[in-house]
């Protein structure tokens, strides 16, 4: 299309000359632009032929007005025009092959974007969609998305349809008014049962300003299908093993009446069989404890009370364990503030910090407990001189039935699920719970409690 463009240029140039007389006072010049753009779209050669033919149309032109040229004007403008036609092309060329190399990474990028399982989009500082993603795309015409307007306005229109719509409208509000804070929101669609997780993360220039956002869709209907179903099969079975295990300690009991005659041999074998059942009565209230945390039905009995009181009483029970490995445990109070709480779950929470710093702790090692306040909350520090957690795997540390890589190589047992409680437990209370960790040198827990109670409720472990 240039190229006929500048053919259509010649002719009408040429045309002009002669209506005009101005072959003269234009000069072989008025047909550079097209010679420049027959070689830029055309080639080298072209470029080339293009600048003779000018050459030879403007000498057309001369004769007809009876111009007289030397041979060494028609050899100037011979090499200016025929430079012309292929500098042109060059360049051309060279735009032509980064533009189909550009256009080649495009359809890759765009390509690898349409494979991903998640629906992907960035969107620019108003949340308008610069790119999106085949799934995304997908995804959106099955919600109901509306195909105008920013990100969050789509979002908000399907509010209708999302269960606990009110959080969702918050959370869309809020994603539409922050700048600055990645997010993470699971929601699902009423009546059909399919739950999406969203993640959004903002996206900055290069000189650090923020520029948009980065915004995936996932379904994870499996994935939730699959833990309702876990979470059955952990329910069911640990009923099925409460009714076995509390014959087992009945019998225990009454044999107790009956141990000073079971002679030494007997007496070890009875004391083994009593801490397993103690082990294993313990793994399952624990996972009966996660089931209900997982089903929003574990309810506190709320009460003011002094935290440092609570970490005394966990400390003595299991001072004798730790006196025996020679482990020093050390309590330390600053002035923390009454709080409200449930004492029998805040006990459990303290009961599994405290146990396993002892438990990963080496012989001859110190346990460090400091409770003290953070502006108007308590504050609850577990500190341990033990054998600590890998840097890398720190973060899954409150996961259900996670276990580091340092205790498993050192076979010390364990179920997983102690630090996966105490989060659900403290988030409850409208707390937080934290942790460092330096592989060899120690463990820090730190939980921070509000002194009045919270008004939401607990959020699901793991999640």
């Amino acid at each position: 299309m240039v190229t006929a463009v500048a053919l259509v240029g010649l002719a009408a140039t040429l045309g002009s000359m002669f209506a005009l007389r101005a072959g003269a006072s234009a000069g072989a010049v008025a047909f550079a632009p097209w010679v420049g753009l027959i070689g830029f779209d055309a080639g080298v050669w072209a470029g080339v032929l293009a600048a003779g033919a000018s050459i030879g149309l403007w000498l057309l032109v001369g004769t007809h007005e009876a111009m007289h040229f030397s041979g060494g004007q028609i050899a100037v403008r011979i090499g200016y025009l025929a430079l012309l036609g292929a500098g042109t092309a060059a360049v051309g060329r060279r735009l032509q092959a980064s533009e189909r190399a550009r256009s080649s990474v495009t359809a890759l990028q765009s390509a690898l974007l349409d494979a991903t399982l998640d629906g992907i989009c960035l969107t620019d500082r108003a949340g308008n969609i610069l790119i999106s993603n085949a799934p995304l795309r997908r995804l959106g015409l099955e919600l109901g998305l509306p195909p105008e307007g920013t990100v969050p306005e789509r979002l908000l229109a399907v509010a209708p349809r999302i269960a606990d719509q009110e959080r969702y409208r918050r959370r869309m509000i809020e994603l539409a008014e922050s700048q600055g804070e990645s997010t993470l929101d699971e929601f699902e669609v009423v009546g059909t049962g399919r739950v999406f997780r969203g993640f959004t993360a903002p996206v900055t220039d290069a000189r650090g300003s923020f520029a948009g956002r980065i915004w995936t869709l996932r379904e994870v209907t499996a994935d939730r299908e699959l833990d309702r179903m876990r979470d059955a099969f952990v329910a069911t079975v640990s009923h099925e093993l409460r009714t076995p295990l509390t014959s087992i300690s009945g019998f225990l009991e009454m044999m107790q009446d009956e141990e000073e005659g079971l002679g030494e041999t007997g007496r070890s074998y009875l004391e083994v069989i009593r801490r397993s059942t103690d082990r294993l009565q313990q793994l399952v209230e624990d996972l009966l404890l996660i089931a209900q945390i997982e089903a929003h039905r574990v309810e506190l009995d709320y009460a003011t009370l002094d935290l440092a009181e609570v970490a005394q009483r966990c400390i003595d029970a299991i001072r004798p364990a730790a006196a025996e490995r020679g482990i020093e445990l050390e309590i330390v109070t600053d002035r923390a503030p009454a709080i409200s709480g449930d004492r029998h779950r805040l006990t459990q929470v303290l009961d599994n910090l405290v146990s396993n710093a002892v438990k990963f702790t080496d012989d001859g090692g110190t346990v460090t407990v400091s409770i003290g306040a953070n502006g108007d909350s308590a504050t609850c520090t577990v500190a341990d001189t033990g054998i600590g957690i890998p840097s890398d795997e720190q973060g899954q540390v409150f996961s259900r039935f996670f276990r580091a890589s340092t205790a498993t190589q050192r076979s010390i047992p364990g179920t997983g699920l102690g630090l996966a409680i105490s989060r659900a437990l403290v988030e409850q209370h409208g707390g937080t719970i934290s942790l460092e960790s330096r592989e060899g040198e120690g463990t820090r827990v730190t939980v921070t409690l509000p002194t009045q109670r919270p008004e939401e409720g607990i959020r699901a472990v793991g999640a």
